[in-house]
């Protein structure tokens, strides 16, 4: 039995997309990404979700709070679950909101320290580092409830494919750009619609046979 840990914000989450800043409907579990993903692999694999609305990387969120900061939590993630053979690594998105003034590199380094704590965590098998793989989010767009909270997301978003994929590499990690194969909804710019979530969790599944092997 193999572990992989979904580590992301509301889109591992399954938040569905939002008509006012009011709506927290989510996604049926079978829906959401991870667990699509964990029915293609099949018996040989526990898949554990890990996602958090509004999560950053690396950041204390002065507007909803430092408990959104995926550093922190991280560590005890990991233990919690131990041992652990891989680390879907699925953040950045809420990095693009203007409130934390950084750029695409940024985001991609913040991602590196990450997945530098995952490695350092003994939480793998026998104690020693898990495998990561870093999924660069799709572009956003400015829509709907969310369009001022992502003023001006959309360009930057277009630009972080390419260091967090470059990022990655040095990392030693495996890298997949979740904007090839899927798109956000127009209603909010930012979250998915069901039948994307079912496309993500196919591909993922995919990229994690080729990086754990399995069939």
């Amino acid at each position: 039995m193999r572990t992989v840990i979904c580590y992301g914000d509301s889109n591992t989450h399954g938040t569905m997309p939002m008509a006012t800043l009011d709506d927290l409907g989510r996604l049926p579990k079978a829906d959401r990404w991870p667990e699509v993903m964990a029915a293609a692999l099949g018996a040989g694999f526990e898949v554990i979700a890990e996602g958090q609305p509004g999560r950053t990387t690396v950041h204390d969120d002065p507007v909803e709070g430092p408990h959104r900061n995926g550093l922190t939590v991280l560590p005890a993630v990991l233990e919690s679950h131990r041992p652990v053979d891989l680390v879907i690594l699925k953040l950045g998105t809420n990095d693009l909101k203007p409130r934390f003034s950084v750029s695409a590199t940024d985001i991609a380094l913040s991602l590196g320290k990450l997945v530098r704590v995952i490695r350092a965590s003994g939480a793998g098998p026998a104690g020693g580092a898990p495998d990561v793989l870093v999924v660069a989010p799709p572009p956003v767009e400015e829509a709907g409830c969310l369009a001022e909270i992502f003023a001006g997301a959309a360009a930057r978003s277009r630009a972080l494919a390419g260091p967090v994929a470059r990022e990655a590499a040095r990392q030693g990690a495996g890298f997949f750009d979740a904007g090839t194969v899927i798109a956000v909804s127009p209603v909010d710019g930012v979250h998915y619609e069901q039948d994307t979530h079912r496309t993500l969790g196919l591909a993922l599944a995919e990229a994690v046979r080729c990086r754990l092997g399995g069939d």
